[in-house]
């Protein structure tokens, strides 16, 4: 399995079990980057894949948002 996937798959599990509640903002992609040992594109990646499921949201200048599903 691909290094970004794992990270969407981690970030959903947290949002599906509560533990990422809806409105609560993700570390930065470089903060994520690091808590996961990958690239700052894997993270991109990652996020890109959960935004079109709309799990999370980004708001330029504001960050990344998990969704009020």
């Amino acid at each position: 399995m691909s290094l970004w996937r794992q990270v969407a798959d981690d970030i959903r599990t947290d949002i599906k079990t509560g533990r990422l509640k809806p409105g609560v903002k993700l570390p930065s992609y470089p903060d994520l980057g690091d808590m996961y040992g990958v690239a700052t594109l894997t993270i991109r990646r990652a996020v890109l894949e959960l935004r079109k499921e709309g799990l999370l949201v980004v708001t330029v200048g504001r960050g990344t948002y998990v969704t009020h599903k």
